[in-house]
């Protein structure tokens, strides 16, 4: 797995999905986020295939810190069973990586 991940989840509201974006940062599980809206979705719920407007967050954050990240979205999701995806950032400058790794609270390999 890559040491870097981009984290996907939506909600409904964009003061919903920049409080998720702030929650999330504020406790250093991600070094940013980014709400992308609206958006329109389409997708399978409950047997119906529905249709509705909604706002992205986009968090970058550590392999090491998903696991908490998940955490945190989970519970602090307006939703009972949000989607949260994680796609490998595969590569990046090296000074924007050093600052996500710092910005979530990691220190240094070998400090």
């Amino acid at each position: 797995m890559s040491d870097y991940l981009q984290v996907s989840t939506a909600v409904e509201t964009r003061d919903a999905a920049v409080a998720l974006a702030r929650s999330a940062v504020g406790a250093r599980l991600a070094g940013n986020a980014q709400v992308v809206g609206p958006v329109v979705s389409v997708f399978w719920h409950l047997g119906d295939q529905g249709e509705g407007e909604e706002w992205q967050v986009l968090l970058n954050t550590t392999a090491a810190q998903y696991e908490a990240l998940e955490r945190h979205l989970l519970a602090h999701h307006p939703w009972q069973n949000p989607q949260v995806t994680a796609t490998a950032i595969v590569a990046g400058s090296a000074a924007c990586l050093e600052w996500l790794r710092t910005s979530t609270g990691e220190v240094a390999p070998g400090s």
